[in-house]
């Protein structure tokens, strides 16, 4: 089996991770360092923004990780230089995912307890800061949890939401060199989604995989199907990831819950491809699949159906008949705020040169970037353990 195909592997045995950075996370050296950590933790896909500069950083993080290697290895970590796919999400709609929280600081009240600061997972909202000469929400530190709106005394935060642009979306799958597309809609936008699939229908067959995220909802698995119909036939492998409760997994162990109940019931439905976890996973997602059974046993075999792209996926073929199983689980807030505090070490770490002050790169400090590693294999470990039984 090739490097290309090993992520794809990892969905046929039911063991695929993926980190996802945030579709509106757009703090360049963090999502470099969580790109690098997670990958030398044996990750198999990286989902970021669609955003060139948010791509740059991750390819940046993923050739770090190949020259890292051996180092990795000889650590005991079970990463062997393939690289992970590089995924965009796009959407057609308003989704929390796509928006950013706002606020003018000069409204709030001095003697305010700033609630919303404290809440903050992102470390996305600070008061008079030195180092960033700024108060208010650094922009591109916010992923639009939205925490910080009920909490704050004043009701002065709200959130503006963006759309991805049919237009720009071919030129960049093209360009950049991204493996894969996640489209998050939400029942009742097949119109839309319809819409953005024909921008992205001409170059599909350059994607390795095509992930679909969608809440649930009254007539979902009727929404799914329509949604197949629609995309079908595809070359690429297809996940059907199911949103249980958006950006919650750091919330506390009962959030994943919801992914899991999301989880079964697309399962029942039958699909064709692959279903994934994501809204409200954590370290008890695994713990509590495994306790379900729903997640496949070491040795089982995925199923084969005609109309598979032997030539590029014949190690790792999409199955054209249901799941019966939950073939990874994708994990965002929580994955990020388990390695937040090495990254906020990294960032209070400056280097001079030139006058210019850079923050020090993972790779550039030997204690962090092995703390942080490891920090990320207990989490990746915990679904790749499946198959080391």
């Amino acid at each position: 089996m090739t490097d290309l195909f090993a992520p794809l592997q990892s969905l046929k045995q039911g063991d695929w991770f993926k980190l996802i950075c945030g579709a509106s996370f757009q703090h360049l050296p963090a999502v470099r360092s969580l790109t690098l950590a997670y990958t030398l933790a044996g990750a198999d896909c990286i989902d970021v923004a669609a955003d060139p500069a948010v791509i740059s950083a991750a390819q940046a993080g993923l050739q770090v990780a190949k020259y890292l290697a051996k180092d990795a290895q000889k650590r005991g970590f079970d990463y062997k230089g393939n690289s992970p796919f590089l995924m965009v999400s796009l959407n057609d709609g308003e989704d929390p995912h796509f928006r950013k929280a706002e606020f003018n600081p000069t409204q709030c009240p001095t003697d305010c307890p700033r609630p919303c600061e404290r809440i903050c997972p992102a470390q996305a909202i600070v008061f008079n800061s030195i180092k960033e000469d700024f108060s208010g929400v650094i922009s591109e530190k916010c992923y639009g949890c939205g925490r910080c709106i009920p909490v704050c005394p004043y009701d002065i935060i709200y959130t503006s939401s963006y759309m991805s642009t049919p237009g720009a979306i071919a030129p960049l799958v093209m360009s950049t060199g991204v493996d894969a597309v996640e489209i998050h809609t939400k029942v009742g936008r097949f119109a839309e989604f319809e819409q953005l699939w024909q921008a992205i229908s001409p170059w599909a067959d350059q994607l390795k995989l095509l992930a679909i995220s969608c809440p649930d909802g009254e007539g979902m698995t009727d929404y799914l199907r329509a949604i197949y119909d629609l995309i079908a036939p595809l070359k690429s492998a297809l996940i059907w990831q199911t949103d249980g409760r958006s950006m919650s997994g750091d919330i506390g162990d009962g959030t994943t819950i919801a992914a899991v109940k999301l989880g079964q019931k697309v399962l029942a439905a039958k699909l064709p491809g692959y279903v994934q976890l994501a809204g409200g996973t954590n370290s008890y997602t695994v713990a509590k699949l495994k306790a379900m059974g729903l997640l496949k046993k070491a040795g089982e075999q995925g199923s084969r159906g005609a109309g598979e792209r032997e030539e590029l996926f014949s190690s790792a073929p999409q199955p054209l008949c249901p799941s019966a199983s939950i073939a990874g689980v994708a994990y965002g807030s929580y994955a990020r705020v388990l390695l937040s505090p090495i990254l906020e070490q990294l960032e209070n770490k400056e280097v001079s040169n030139t006058n210019v002050k850079a923050t020090v790169r993972l790779e550039e400090d030997d204690v962090l970037l092995w703390q942080a590693v490891e920090l990320a294999h207990s989490l990746v470990s915990q679904i790749k353990s499946q198959q080391e039984r």
